[in-house]
Parts: C-alpha cells; sequence; structure tokens
C-alpha cells in the first residue's frame, strides 16, 4: 500500500506488453482481498497458488495476505499426488490456479477428493494484451480445460467483482503471511512458516544494502518462478517494496528474457546459473545492449568463476551470487552492489544478519577459514515449521537456524560454502565434497556442468560418482575425463565413473537435481539385482 501511495501512476507489472500501474495492481489486489472475505476466509485460511508467472500471481498473493489469510505456494511443476500431500498438510481450503489443461489434473483431484472448498481459476486472455489475448482464443483453445459445473469452482473475473465492502482486518505481524514448502534435510516436504514481519525483514533488508537507498526506479527481470522464495523475496516483494517494475515472464525462456531486457531497459536480472548459461548461449545476446543492467543476482547453486567471468565478459554487467533458504525468507547474504566481490563466496551476511560456522561440538564456533556448519539468526529466520512433528530435532536451537550447510567464514567476513551436510560423502572416513571434485571436473575445457552423488560400495561404505554434460561440439570420453581428473583430486576423491549425460535433471528453478541422480541410480541398482 505504502508503494501505492507513493508511485500510484508508475508501471508495477508488464506482461507481454500489457501494464499495471501501482495503482492499479492495489486496486485488483484489494478487489481480490474482498472476494476472498465474500468466500468466507478468516485470519489463517490457507490459500493456496498453484500458478506460473502471470498477474494472477502478484494480485491473488497481495490480496490473499490483506484478507489475513495465509499463503501456500504449489509449483506448477507438481504431481497430483505432490499436490494432494501438500494441500492436506498445510490445510489449504482456497486454491488460485488457471484453466490450461496440462495443469488441471492436480486440481480435479483435489476436487475429486473434497479438499476444497473453492478453487478460484482465471485464464490467460484476461491478462493478456487485447491483440494477443484474441490470438490465444483462436488459436490456442485446446490447451484451456472445460470447467466443471460445480459450486466450489469460481472464475477469477468474478472474484473481482465488486461485492460486499468488507472491512480489511487488521494485520498481525507475527501471523505466518507464506507457508513454503522445503524438501528440508530429511526429505519430507515440510512447510516453513514465514510471517508478515519476516518477509518484510527481508525486502527492507534488501533494500538497505542498495546503495541508491531504495531510490532508483529498478526495473526486474521476472523470470524465476514466483511461488520459490528466492523470487519471491528478491523480485516481487522487494522490487514492490521499492517502487520498481517487474517484467514478468511465464516460464522462463532464454529469447524472451532477452527480449525483455531489451524492451524494458532492464535494471535487474535474478536467476539461478543455468539461467544465465542459457542468455549467454543463446544467439541474441549478440543484439540485446546490457548498459542499462546494474546488477545480475545469481543464486540456488554455484556459479563457476568460468561462467561469471564469460557473463561479465560479455555483458559488462555485474554478477552477484548470495546465499538463502526458504527458512529465511529467500536471502541471507550477497556480495556487495559496488566495491570488491569474491567469487566463490556468498558475499556477506545482510543487515541484522548473523551468520556463524559451527563445529561438530554443540554451539563452538569455528575459527576463521574452518568448515562448520551455517548456523543463521535474523528477523528474517523463520518462525518454525508448520505441523512439526514430535520429537523432531530443534529446527532453531538457541534462535540460530540449523541450516545443514557447510561453510566457511573468510578472514574478511566473506562467507563461502562449502557443500550440503548430507551431500558430504564419507569414504572409509575420509570427506570427499562433492562440489570440490565438480569444480576439478569444471577445469576440463569439454565439460559444461558436472554433479557428483554417493554410491554405495561395499568396501568403504560409499564412493562418489560423476555425471557431466559436455560443451556442444566438444568431444570426451570418460576415460580421458577420468585421466584428467585423477591429476587433479586425491585418490579417496576419485569417482567410480563419470557418465556423460545430453543434460542434467534439473529442479523446479533450473539447477542441477542431485536427489533426480540418487534417484536414478538407485532405480538401476534394484533393476540390476531383481
Amino acid at each position: 500500500m505504502r508503494s501505492a501511495s507513493r508511485h500510484g501512476d508508475r508501471i508495477a507489472l508488464d506482461f507481454m506488453g500489457r501494464r499495471w500501474s501501482y495503482a492499479a495492481l492495489l486496486g485488483d489486489a484489494v478487489k481480490a482481498a474482498q472476494g476472498f472475505l465474500d468466500i468466507g476466509v478468516t485470519p489463517g485460511t490457507r490459500i493456496g497458488l498453484f500458478l506460473p508467472n502471470t498477474p494472477h500471481y502478484p494480485i491473488a498473493y497481495y490480496g490473499a495476505l490483506l484478507a489475513g489469510a495465509t499463503v501456500v505456494n504449489f509449483s506448477p511443476l507438481y504431481s497430483p499426488d505432490e499436490v494432494a500431500f501438500q494441500a492436506r498438510d498445510s490445510g489449504t481450503e482456497i486454491m488460485v490456479c488457471l484453466d490450461l489443461a496440462k495443469l488441471w489434473a492436480p486440481m480435479q483431484r483435489l476436487l475429486d477428493d473434497g479438499l476444497l472448498k473453492h478453487l478460484v481459476v482465471g485464464n490467460l486472455p484476461e491478462v493478456l494484451p487485447t491483440a494477443k489475448a484474441l490470438g490465444f482464443r483462436l488459436l490456442k483453445r485446446k490447451e484451456r480445460q472445460r470447467l466443471p459445473n460445480d459450486q466450489r469452482v469460481t472464475a477469477w473475473r468474478n472474484l473481482l467483482k465488486p461485492g460486499t465492502q468488507n472491512e480489511l482486518p487488521a494485520i498481525d505481524p507475527t501471523a505466518i503471511a507464506l507457508l513454503q514448502y522445503t524438501g528440508g534435510t530429511t526429505g519430507v516436504p515440510k512447510g516453513a512458516a514465514l510471517t508478515h514481519a519476516n518477509l518484510t525483514a527481508n525486502a527492507q533488508q534488501l533494500l538497505a544494502i542498495d546503495p541508491s537507498g531504495g531510490m532508483r526506479e529498478a526495473r526486474a527481470l521476472g523470470a524465476l518462478p514466483l511461488f520459490h522464495i528466492f523470487a519471491n523475496s528478491a523480485v516481487l516483494n522487494s522490487t514492490i517494496a521499492s517502487g520498481g517494475a517487474i517484467y514478468l515472464i511465464a516460464r522462463f525462456d532464454p529469447a524472451e528474457a532477452l527480449a525483455a531486457v531489451r524492451r524494458g531497459r532492464l535494471t535487474d536480472l535474478f536467476g539461478v546459473p543455468a539461467m544465465y548459461q542459457a542468455m549467454i548461449d543463446h544467439p541474441d545476446v549478440a543484439r540485446t545492449p546490457f548498459d542499462s543492467v546494474r546488477q545480475c543476482f545469481s543464486g540456488g547453486a554455484a556459479m563457476t568463476s568460468v561462467l561469471k567471468d564469460r557473463f561479465e565478459n560479455v555483458t559488462g554487467a555485474r554478477v552477484l551470487e548470495g546465499y538463502g533458504l526458504t527458512e529465511t525468507s529467500g536471502v541471507a547474504a550477497v556480495n556487495p552492489f559496488v566495491g570488491e566481490t569474491h567469487a566463490g563466496t556468498v558475499g556477506i551476511p545482510l543487515p541484522g544478519t548473523e551468520i556463524r560456522a559451527v563445529a561438530d561440538q554443540p554451539n563452538v564456533q569455528c575459527v576463521p577459514g574452518q568448515v562448520g556448519e551455517f548456523r543463521i539468526r535474523g528477523p528474517q529466520v523463520m518462525a518454525g515449521y508448520w505441523n512439526a512433528e514430535r520429537g523432531a530435532p530443534d529446527p532453531l536451537p538457541g534462535g540460530w537456524l540449523a541450516t545443514g550447510d557447510l561453510g566457511v567464514e573468510e578472514p574478511d567476513g566473506f562467507r563461502r560454502l562449502v557443500d550440503r551436510s548430507k551431500d558430504m560423502i564419507n569414504v572409509g572416513g575420509f570427506k570427499v565434497f562433492p562440489s570440490q571434485v565438480e569444480a576439478a571436473l569444471l577445469k576440463e575445457e569439454a565439460v559444461k556442468e558436472a554433479l557428483v552423488i554417493a554410491v554405495p560400495d561395499d568396501r568403504v561404505g560409499e564412493r562418489p560418482k560423476a555425471f557431466v554434460v559436455l560443451h556442444e561440439d566438444a568431444e570426451a570420453t570418460s576415460e580421458a575425463l577420468m585421466n584428467g581428473l585423477c591429476q587433479r583430486v586425491g585418490k579417496h576423491e576419485r569417482p567410480v565413473a563419470i557418465e556423460i549425460l545430453d543434460d542434467l535433471p534439473r529442479t523446479m528453478i533450473g539447477k542441477p537435481d542431485r536427489k533426480a541422480l540418487t534417484r536414478m541410480e538407485d532405480e538401476r541398482r534394484a533393476a540390476a539385482t531383481s
């Protein structure tokens, strides 16, 4: 509301050429809030968002928060079973989705199982520019789902129709604003309970490190999925808090991202390394001026120095790596906007945030340069896990978030992430960090990407196995790569095999998926022994 009162005429959203001013965005969000209240939302009601990056998302998101509800993010990539589990666990009563046929199966499952009181359904033509909306209706009718005749199903346009002018509730800053599900250390999805105060603090922390003090008019690339915590915090909440504009892309495509840079003269890019790789590899990069871009934020996975240098050299833009978790509302540390950055580090803690490395003994802080588990304390750290199991380990011992991430505090205060503690491979008592083996593989000119997992070994318990993707037109054999790797790593770090793939499996935001490779190997072993 503050941004709308200050910058009512500024562009808040641009979606394929159709724009919403701050006044228009607030107006639609208030209508959505009124619509939610009309269908029975009360403080704490869980409203699920099963949406790609369209204007429906920010309108429904802020509308739900204005109504005092708790938002639950659902990935459109989830299977029907995953959606059903999360809906049950969170107690989601209302879901907002689109009438896209390819996304309908999980919604039909929720209706059939009686899990929802209301399903609010939007469509793409209602948020597209007039000509594109007409083209979609004419040419892509088969992609739309015919809605069931069910009193629980409400059209988006009806949600936003002026109805009863309900008084919007006062918001308790300590109330849960967002349930953001994460795999956690057990692999079982858990809902991180993020309060209004948590989300607000993280947005303000990001503005505080901007040398302009949030006074510049940012124009941000909205290609990261908004249902992911990185985008929710850094792209959506922070940009809106600053009065900037978000150029939304429904689904990341390098050509569309580069077109948005040209069309919007963007100032801020947000992505995972694979997205920056895809943009720099696309032929349109040669005709895309990056002189308006102030900085590019990279997270979700470590960016190699080769990719960072190449992207910066080609575009002239500054790449800033950062670090955060679902449990920290998105961001906990980032390299500085100005001055020296340290390649290979995740920067320094945000204002009001403490990050320390802790040794194996509880509460024993590591000396600079010593590897330990990162513990984080700050105003953006979650209130706890939703429906936490009785007797489960305390995720916030002494008020510090136990991250499960292994890292180092450098003597100059920068933090360097080493690996996930659960990903560390124990080779006969020797610690092997997959990231270090991956870094050694990436020194091979032919290797574009590398991922290392643990596989069982009868003699030493477990051993590394490597999977690599080669650069286009590059030629290399597993044997040649192994010979080169053996010159760079210790004997206990050498993988049992190096397998060359066309591509690595990826998570919903595009980073390489270690869990998927582990599942693949498990299935292979099971098939071989059956």
